[in-house]
């Protein structure tokens, strides 16, 4: 096992090394940077700037140099935890990252429990009850489920909740919350609306783990091995618990590699929506004004998070499915 992990973290050096210089690459692609992108907001603002001024700018950021140094620069930077300085924020990348990860992190975790708690029980019950009410009843809800957009649901439960509750689920804190010391008080208003975000990232998650949890348990309850435990009496509830579920939970453990990573870049749409201060809307903003160093810590660390994710998933992986080894 030790051997099989230290393949794999060394494989992980390469593998973050192409990304790097390809997302790099991919952010100075379009025409301009960020300079040129605040100054045409300073403009459009009747603000102008003047030559020597924007000469200064690109000399101080150093965008005029090749893109190989502009490269080494940031990537030496990264891997000694200094992540650069945004333009655009007038703030190190650091301290713009660590300000939204916490929150970040809180709603990524707590969607995720929320899709396994809730998909884990539904697909078995589906499984095992086919082609019952439930069984059906589960089905439409799942396909209802993978086939609303986040943000159309999120639309729905704002509209909801002031309709009918005459409350505002947008944010992660009341008014008088916003920008105060951490306390006991501001931890419980937290909780009190976590729950919105929580709910809408989970339940695409939630739907489409019912159903491949669902098809992947009826293909074990027919193999001869679960015919056998039922003709020796055991149990009901331990004959599938003991391999079936654990086997066809796997979908479950293999995901981990792209579930968190993915929950934090691809709620951007659902924050800006919510006015959750996340790490989506940063992201989403830095790649529109090409704010090199912002934009691409961001996705060196969900690519660190992507490929720590996935051999942490592979190792999870042997030890619930029997069948699988490191060899």
């Amino acid at each position: 096992m030790t051997r099989y992990i230290i393949r794999r973290v060394l494989g992980m050096i390469p593998t973050l090394i192409i990304i790097s210089i390809i997302s790099f690459i991919l952010i100075q692609l379009p025409p301009g940077d960020i300079i040129t992108s605040t100054l045409r907001e300073l403009e459009q603002q009747g603000q102008p700037v003047s030559e020597e001024k924007i000469a200064a700018l690109r000399a101080m950021y150093h965008l005029d140099d090749p893109m190989p140094v502009q490269y080494l620069r940031w990537i030496g930077g990264f891997l000694q935890g200094n992540m650069g300085y945004s333009i655009r924020y007038q703030q190190p990348v650091n301290r713009l990252v660590m300000e939204r990860l916490g929150l970040t992190v809180l709603i990524a975790v707590a969607s995720i429990l929320f899709t396994w708690v809730l998909a884990m029980p539904a697909g078995i019950y589906s499984a095992v009850k086919q082609y019952s009410i439930t069984d059906y009843t589960l089905t439409v809800l799942a396909f209802l489920g993978m086939a609303t957009p986040s943000f159309v649901l999120a639309l729905i439960m704002m509209y909801l909740g002031y309709e009918w509750f005459g409350i505002s689920v947008g944010g992660l804190f009341s008014p008088e919350f916003v920008g105060a010391p951490w306390s006991l008080d501001r931890v419980t208003d937290l909780l009190k609306h976590i729950w919105v975000p929580m709910v809408i990232l989970g339940l695409g998650g939630t739907a489409g783990m019912i159903r491949v949890l669902r098809a992947n348990l009826l293909d074990e309850l027919k193999k001869p091995y679960v015919v056998t435990a039922r003709a020796k009496g055991l149990h009901p509830i331990r004959v599938i618990l003991k391999y079936p579920v654990r086997i066809a939970i796997s979908p479950f453990i293999s995901t981990i590699g792209w579930m968190l990573p993915g929950l934090f870049s691809g709620s951007a749409i659902i924050s800006v929506v919510l006015d959750l201060p996340t790490t989506g809307p940063l992201l989403l903003e830095a790649l529109m004004s090409q704010d090199m160093y912002l934009a691409g810590s961001f996705i060196m660390v969900l690519s660190t998070l992507t490929v720590i994710g996935t051999l942490i998933s592979d190792l999870l992986l042997v030890v619930v499915d029997p069948r699988i080894k490191y060899e």
